[in-house]
């Protein structure tokens, strides 16, 4: 069984993958390892792979079991390092390749990334949850809302002074329910994406356009795009509602001036793995990267939930809505803070080749 010419399968894998010869000398590289490693193929072909890898786990007595079993094992929490950088927690599977059984294929997942994608799905399916919750108690608030700021508007024609002064803020306070409350429903009745090729420099170009006219005009915003990115698939309206939260988010967050960064690259080793099991490349990255104080960390891991804010005054609902839109999109979005830098990290799928 011949390997898939670079290009192909072989080239596109976005898991880090070695072949393993009978040898137990690596006869392969993917692009993916490469990049995980941080060695060539060229330096790894040919090598012992414990000669040139630190791999907490008894590869020998791994690669024996898969040979004679003609099976694939699955080794947990094993640490990876070239010697060069820190160890990092992965799993591994060693499979069998096809009907040469001593060949083996080595797959190599990182277990941060996979850690960083399950939360992320937790957090979209509670963010879904609650405000659908959130959208029916809504609905049935704002009727007695409404009754109890006219009652409080007809009983202010007969009152002056602090008595005046409760009634105003009674109707002050109802309106600005109201309005939170409206808000909600406006979050539930987002309409499905529609789904066209997107250039995603087109979308941050009018985000940042809208911020350094209005909300960022104290900020210094900087570009760093990657020009050669093809489109993603979605809708541009609600992409530039994304980054217009997030641009927003970072702003609001250095009150008295501050830089902003957006960034694009491409990284063809991150995807997306689903309940189901399916997965989804997601290698378009854009990130929003601000100088502000940060998100304070006891709210951190459910900062894109409804109504969990840093700000005393915000809603929450701004980056739940990121988070909704996003993956109504099939991307996922991540976070990265620290006091002094923010990172907000969109991560979405390419555009298919029909459109």
């Amino acid at each position: 069984m011949t390997l898939p010419a670079p290009g192909t399968i072989w080239g596109s894998l976005p898991t880090p993958a070695l072949l393993i010869d009978g040898a137990d000398c690596v006869e392969e590289v993917n692009p993916a390892a490469e990049l995980f490693l941080n060695l060539s193929g060229r330096a790894l072909r040919g090598q012992k792979i414990g000669e040139r890898l630190a791999i907490s786990a008894p590869l020998e007595e791994v690669f024996a079991r898969v040979r004679s079993n003609r099976a694939s094992l699955f080794v947990n929490d094993v640490e990876v390092t070239t010697g060069e950088k820190a160890p990092v927690q992965c799993n591994l599977q060693a499979a069998p390749l096809g009907d040469e059984p001593d060949r083996i294929l080595l797959l190599i997942e990182p277990r941060e990334l996979a850690d960083r994608l399950g939360r992320a799905s937790m957090v979209k399916s509670a963010a879904r949850s609650a405000i659908g919750m959130a959208e029916m108690l809504a609905h049935e608030i704002k009727n007695p809302l409404a009754g109890i700021a006219g009652a409080a508007q007809l009983l202010s024609m007969n009152l002056s002074g602090e008595d005046l002064e409760l009634t105003d803020l009674i109707v002050d306070e109802t309106r600005r329910i109201v309005k939170l409350l409206e808000q909600v429903e406006q979050f539930g009745n987002v309409r499905p994406p529609e789904q066209k090729a997107v250039n995603i420099h087109d979308v941050l170009e009018r985000a940042r356009k809208s911020a350094i006219v209005g909300f960022g005009a104290h900020m210094k915003i900087e570009e760093d795009y990657d020009p050669s990115l093809p489109a993603t698939q979605g809708d541009a309206d609600q992409l530039t509602q994304v980054f217009l939260n997030l641009l927003k988010n970072a702003a609001q967050a250095s009150e008295g001036g501050g830089k902003i960064k957006i960034r694009t690259f491409y990284e063809h080793s991150l995807r997306l793995r689903r309940a189901d099991g399916s997965g989804q490349s997601l290698p378009l990255q854009i990130e929003i990267v601000d100088d502000g104080p940060g998100i304070p960390p006891a709210i951190a891991n459910e900062i894109f939930e409804p109504f969990v804010s840093g700000r005393e005054n915000g809603t929450g609902l701004g980056l739940a809505l990121v988070s909704k839109i996003i993956s109504d999109h099939n991307g996922w979005v991540s976070l990265d803070s620290v006091p002094g830098r923010t990172r907000f990290r969109i991560s979405l799928p390419v555009a298919p080749k029909e459109s």
